[in-house]
C-alpha cells in the first residue's frame, strides 16, 4: 500500500459512499485507475468491507466504556479468549505501553457496566485495569 492508496482510503473513511467519479476528481486520477486501485485493495484484503454506522448502533448500548487491562506474564491469549465470550465486549485490542489490552464494552446501564467490569477484573491473570466511560461520540468511522 502506497501513499496514493492511503489517501484513497482516507477519502473513503470520510465518505464511504463516494463514487468513483468523486474519488477520481479528489485524487486527480481517472475513474479506471480509482476502480483498479480499489479492486486491488479489496483483493489483497487491505479493504475488508464497507459499512454504515447508524444512530441505533450506538443507541442500542447507551453506556459504553474503554477498559485498559494489565495482564500477568504470558496470559494475554487466555484473557482474550475469555473476553470473547463476554456478550457486552464489542472489541479487544492489543496495545503497547502500560496496558496489554484495550477492551470496548457496551451495556444498557451503568450497573450492568459495573458488573461486567467486576467480572473481567476477576479473570485469573488480570493484574490491573482502568476504565473510561465514553460520554459522547463526536466522530465515528468503520474500524
Amino acid at each position: 500500500m502506497d501513499n496514493i492508496d492511503e489517501k484513497l482510503i482516507g477519502l473513503l473513511r470520510r465518505n464511504g459512499r463516494a463514487s468513483h467519479a468523486e474519488l477520481s476528481v479528489d485524487m486527480g486520477m481517472s475513474r479506471a485507475t480509482i476502480r483498479a486501485r480499489l479492486d486491488k485493495l479489496t483483493t489483497s484484503g487491505e479493504i475488508v468491507g464497507y459499512t454504515v454506522i447508524v444512530k441505533s448502533d450506538i443507541a442500542d448500548q447507551p453506556v459504553r466504556g474503554l477498559m485498559m487491562i494489565g495482564i500477568e506474564g504470558r496470559g494475554t491469549e487466555r484473557i482474550v479468549s475469555r473476553l470473547s465470550s463476554v456478550a457486552t465486549v464489542q472489541a479487544v485490542h492489543t496495545t503497547n505501553g502500560k496496558w496489554d489490552l484495550v477492551v470496548e464494552i457496551g451495556t444498557q446501564t451503568l450497573a450492568e457496566l459495573d458488573s461486567v467490569l467486576a467480572q473481567i477484573r476477576r479473570f485469573e491473570g488480570v493484574t490491573s485495569s482502568e476504565t473510561s466511560i465514553l460520554l459522547a461520540t463526536r466522530k465515528a468511522q468503520n474500524p
